[in-house]
């Protein structure tokens, strides 16, 4: 199992649509709005780094409001 932390910067004004939508896929943990930089830090978990990929690219990359987003692998669980 992988744990990672993804840092995604929203589209200004569809935050309240987008935050929702991340925190009910699967694998995620915990999804924290932040400032700064990136607007909002995922926890999530993964079988593997071709799963967190997938996860990254497909679901959280493929949502309206997801402008970029950055992965740190932070090991395994």
């Amino acid at each position: 199992m992988i744990k990672a932390y993804i840092l995604v910067s929203l589209v200004p004004g569809l935050e309240s649509n987008a935050i929702p939508q991340i925190s009910v896929l699967p694998g995620v943990q915990e999804t924290d709005l932040v400032f700064g930089r990136w607007d909002v830090v995922v926890q999530v978990e993964a079988e593997s780094i071709s799963d967190l990929s997938q996860m990254v690219i497909n679901q959280i990359r493929g949502l309206q409001g997801v402008q970029t987003t950055e992965t740190l692998i932070g090991g395994m669980i």
